[in-house]
């Protein structure tokens, strides 16, 4: 189970909320004291419409599109013709919509927004996930997202077959480089870490730069460590490393390796062929190339 599925299992009331609070805030950001341009239609005028894909996407999104034609009006009602997750090609129709004229044309915007960018989201995230396959690496996300989006995208990365590195800084302690210098060092940091009372529940890892630190830091009890634009034979270096040190305190368990930095769909299988346990890509929820979508009434 992933970290958001932990958090906001499918269908619960947190999951229910953040949807509700995501949506709101689209609408309220959109429509402002009034949508002026769908008051040109008659009040009550009822119409039908269809949501269509343009291109081939893994498609994401679909509880926030229905918050934000529910939100808008009640009444509204959509028929879903593909399931959250599901592979569309160009000019597929998703789903069918039913309602008065004005609330479809009024929330039209925002739903394709977030279908869009959340889609887009899932369909990269199972890029990388497919270019992996049958290797012992996740692919994960980072916390490169996009303000106020950042838990919708990271639900879109588990869409897409990928995992969670953590929601945000109170799920959990990455010390990256300006970290270990104001601590003090690796073995300093680690220390603190380890033995405040608050981080016993909570997952720690480390950022290293090179073997050498990759030594230090397993010498200081990390257990899960990222290893930050190591090269793939640096990655198949890390990954002996890591063997050979479990061999020498006797221990079968060995700390999680994590690659993170200049990883691309082009090299990612060579990386994860190295052995590392986790990919982390912030290219998943920060370059986001849009998915195609449109709605249109139908006459």
């Amino acid at each position: 189970m992933t970290l958001f599925n932990q958090h906001y299992p499918a269908g619960s009331l947190a999951f229910q909320q953040l949807v509700a609070a995501q949506v709101q805030a689209a609408l309220h950001e959109d429509i402002g004291t009034g949508d002026l341009t769908a008051a040109l239609i008659p009040l009550a005028q009822v119409a039908k419409a269809t949501i269509i894909v343009r291109e081939t996407a893994i498609i994401c999104g679909i509880d926030w599109v229905n918050a934000c034609f529910k939100l808008t009006d009640p009444n509204i009602n959509i028929t879903w013709l593909i399931a959250e997750g599901g592979r569309v090609t160009a000019n597929q129709v998703l789903c069918e919509i039913t309602g008065s004229a004005r609330a479809l044309l009024t929330a039209e915007r925002c739903a394709l927004n977030f279908l869009q960018t959340l889609s887009a989201t899932a369909t990269e995230t199972r890029k990388y996930v497919d270019a992996i396959a049958g290797t012992h690496a996740q692919i994960l996300d980072t916390r490169k997202t996009i303000p106020h989006l950042r838990l919708a995208q990271k639900y879109a990365v588990t869409v897409g077959g990928g995992h969670n590195q953590r929601l945000a800084l109170y799920d959990g302690i990455l010390i990256k480089e300006n970290h270990i210098a104001a601590a003090g060092g690796i073995a300093a940091v680690m220390r603190l870490a380890l033995s405040m009372e608050t981080n016993r529940s909570k997952s720690v890892q480390i950022e290293v730069e090179n073997l050498g630190q990759l030594e230090e830091a397993i010498a200081s009890g990390a257990s899960n460590i990222l290893l930050d634009n190591f090269s793939p034979n640096l990655l198949s270096e890390a990954v002996a490393c890591n063997k050979t040190n479990a061999l020498k305190k006797g221990s079968k368990k060995l700390a999680i390796l994590e690659a993170s930095g200049g990883i691309t769909l082009e090299n990612v299988r060579e990386i994860a062929l190295t052995g590392v346990d986790r990919i982390s890509i912030g290219s998943l929820t920060k370059n986001v190339q849009a998915i195609d979508f449109s709605m249109r009434i139908v006459k």
